[in-house]
């Protein structure tokens, strides 16, 4: 699948992401916010190269914008488009993914899930 990242770069702001998060953690699920949170941690890191930034910022600014491809609102399927793109990008910027980022992300989604008896992150581990 391929983004215009311009036109989701514009979409993208810290309040915008964390409102989508904390308002759709549930909905979207725990390996598509712990992903998303991987990815704005690693973003966070003034070691990240602007060119990850860039593409992290990106696909964040997707996820946000619910009028993408597939639409969030759209039960069953809303929200699989946004972990393709998501997905997408980690691998793209996967070697700058610490695991700081990996262990910060990781707790806050246990604050929303509960602790992860699974294998659900492999998706961000090493």
């Amino acid at each position: 699948m391929k983004v215009n990242e311009s036109k989701y770069i514009s979409k993208y702001s810290d309040d915008s992401f964390w409102r989508k998060v904390t308002k759709f953690a549930m909905k979207a699920g725990r390996k598509l916010i712990l992903i998303a949170i991987t990815l704005w941690e690693t973003m966070q890191d003034k070691n990240t190269p602007l060119w990850a930034r860039t593409k992290i910022i990106a696909a964040l600014g997707y996820f946000i914008w619910p009028f993408d491809f597939v639409p969030d609102f759209l039960p069953g399927g809303g929200y699989l488009d946004d972990f393709a793109v998501l997905t997408a990008a980690m691998a793209c910027v996967i070697f700058y993914v610490k695991d700081v980022h990996r262990q910060r992300a990781s707790e806050k989604c246990n604050n929303w899930f509960g602790e992860d008896e699974g294998p659900s992150g492999a998706l961000v581990s090493n």
